[in-house]
């Protein structure tokens, strides 16, 4: 019997008690009562001291970014606007063109983007083509042919209607809309075809038109050529 009473007080003690007996116990935690764990010096010093090093390498990286980026600043929010001159690639471009394609010179406000001398391979159609940026930000392209024809020109109109006729630099220009955003402006004179074509309003596409109609009339050559003008 003294020895079940022995066992039985053995069973009976607490975790406090049995702590008390043995010596100190872990920290536990109050949620859980499991032991805490408990970083020692030395880790912790070495944990330390990699997180510091992770800083240091990272200003370091900085440092030597920061002057390329400062000397090369990001570009203005205007972007790159291409400087062409329209007059000089026209002159390069006559030789080839069989004609003097229009150099027109609508004012500083109009931008031209792109000029060049396409030989018709696709299309059989050669052209001298112009791109604008006008001063309200919309577009609008200038292509000539002195060989002109019904498809080429519903392709260039982009299928349009004829919806009336629009004056510029004292001629009649015919206007072709879609009403989908893009209007054609058709001129036949002297011998070539021009068309614009672009989603700019009107006044500007009038702005244009009568400086080409004034490169035109200027051009030394004064011959018209029967195949010039469109077949209905």
């Amino acid at each position: 019997m003294g020895e079940y009473r022995g066992v039985s007080e053995l069973q009976d003690r607490s975790p406090a008690q049995g702590s008390a007996a043995g010596g100190a116990a872990p920290e536990t935690t109050a949620a859980s009562g499991q032991p805490k764990p408990v970083l020692a010096a030395a880790a912790a010093k070495r944990a330390n001291a990699s997180v510091i090093g992770m800083i240091i390498a990272l200003a370091v990286s900085i440092a030597a970014f920061l002057p390329i980026v400062l000397m090369n600043p990001a570009p203005k929010s205007d972007g790159y606007r291409p400087d062409v001159n329209v007059s000089a690639v026209a002159q390069n471009a006559a030789g080839v063109a069989g004609f003097t394609p229009a150099a027109p010179e609508p004012g500083d406000t109009f931008r031209a983007n792109y000029a060049r001398w396409e030989s018709g391979t696709a299309s059989g159609v050669a052209t001298w083509e112009v791109g604008y940026l006008t001063p309200k930000e919309s577009f609008i392209g200038l292509v000539q042919t002195r060989q002109p024809n019904p498809t080429w020109l519903l392709q260039q109109t982009n299928n349009a209607p004829v919806t009336g006729t629009r004056n510029a630099g004292g001629l009649d220009w015919e206007l072709r809309d879609s009403g989908k955003g893009e209007k054609s402006m058709v001129l036949v004179h002297r011998g070539t075809t021009v068309i614009l074509t672009g989603t700019a309003q009107l006044d500007e596409f009038s702005v244009l038109a009568a400086a080409v109609v004034k490169s035109l009339d200027s051009s030394p050559e004064a011959t018209v050529s029967p195949s010039a003008t469109p077949s209905p």
